[in-house]
């Protein structure tokens, strides 16, 4: 895998009014582009991912996985607002010769988005076989296929959904106010809100999961326990675990980016704007997803031309976008299938 970082020297407006006075782009590579180009598999990852994709997706990414490096040439971008080499809130602001902290700029998916079609540009890439997103990541490729219907050839999306739900909104607003109870949240510091995001982490494990993963992982293998419970710990260990990579200001950053997403905003519908794209689409539903339910992706379904649906049985609710990789790498075989069956062009 090769690491690569695009700069961007000149101002970039936001959705929202704000610029940002250039900005860089953290990316890494797998593979090579073939002859014709055909073979560029384009990965947008989820809210605390990464550009390493052949890490955090390894069952469909690497040597021997349905998309591999001898075959394929796969980027993944780290989005704007994060913490693992593009601009985001622990960046130095240009202006201030400071890093930005509180002062980063609202960012919408769209600017996402945007950022992702600038590089797309600077790298020649006129054609995208494939775009393929989960979650957050899911969203971005959505935005992207309506504002490009001609890029790409396939879209697949996974666990994601049209624009976000009061109910997801509610959760990502309870974990910034997690943040915002910590009395270090709001200083000059990388570290700060650290205590907030642990707690952030472990309201967000609720919704990535559900009560039917906790009680066949969770549970206690005795009756007299009456503290130090398995699930207590379990939290307790998921929010160090993020605390360990990520920071409180890109987490607030990109939940709010997250319930910016409405593929509606300022178009005529959202029926109407999935009606735009041209890829040839798979949808994938998680059955026991509370975040992203399986009725968010059926209505995506529902209104794209081209599509298949899928959905996939898993015990681990929304992260089983992460973890069912296998049977989703199963439903993506027989997506380029069921496409060549109906002798629509494909270079899978």
């Amino acid at each position: 895998m090769q690491e690569h970082l695009f700069t961007y020297n000149k101002k970039y407006t936001l959705e929202l009014g704000e610029q940002l006075n250039g900005f860089e782009l953290s990316y890494r590579t797998l593979g090579s582009i073939n002859e014709d180009a055909s073979n560029i598999i384009w990965v947008c990852h989820a809210l605390t991912g990464n550009a390493d994709v052949a890490d955090w997706w390894s069952g469909l990414f690497g040597n021997k996985a349905i998309f591999n490096p001898d075959e394929h040439f796969i980027i993944c971008v780290n989005v704007i607002g994060s913490c693992y080499g593009s601009t985001g809130p622990l960046s130095i602001n240009p202006d201030t010769n400071q890093p930005y902290y509180s002062t980063f700029p609202n960012i919408t998916i769209r600017d996402m988005v945007g950022t992702l079609e600038i590089l797309r540009k600077e790298l020649n890439i006129n054609k995208i076989n494939t775009l393929i997103g989960g979650s957050l990541g899911g969203q971005q490729a959505l935005e992207w296929a309506i504002q490009q219907p001609d890029l790409m050839e396939n879209l697949i999306i996974c666990a994601t959904n049209a624009s976000h739900s009061p109910w997801g909104i509610a959760f990502n607003e309870t974990q910034r106010m997690a943040i915002e109870a910590d009395p270090t949240w709001g200083d000059e510091s990388p570290n700060a809100g650290d205590r907030g995001l642990k707690a952030a982490r472990a309201i967000a494990m609720l919704s990535y999961r559900n009560y039917s993963t906790y009680e066949a992982t969770q549970s206690e293998e005795n009756n007299n326990s009456t503290d130090n419970f398995k699930a207590s710990t379990y939290q307790q260990y998921q929010g160090q675990k993020l605390l360990n990579r990520f920071n409180a200001y890109s987490y607030w950053a990109l939940s709010k980016a997250m319930d910016s997403h409405n593929l509606g905003r300022n178009r005529t519908s959202i029926e109407d704007s999935l009606q735009k794209i041209e890829a040839y689409t798979q949808v994938i539903g998680i059955s026991s997803d509370v975040l992203f339910p399986v009725s968010e992706q059926r209505y995506i379904t529902s209104h794209i031309k081209n599509v298949t649906y899928e959905e996939i049985s898993s015990l681990y609710g929304h992260d089983g976008f992460l973890v069912e990789t296998h049977k989703i790498a199963a439903a993506i075989r027989a997506f380029f299938k069921q496409k060549k069956k109906k002798k629509i062009s494909t270079s899978i």
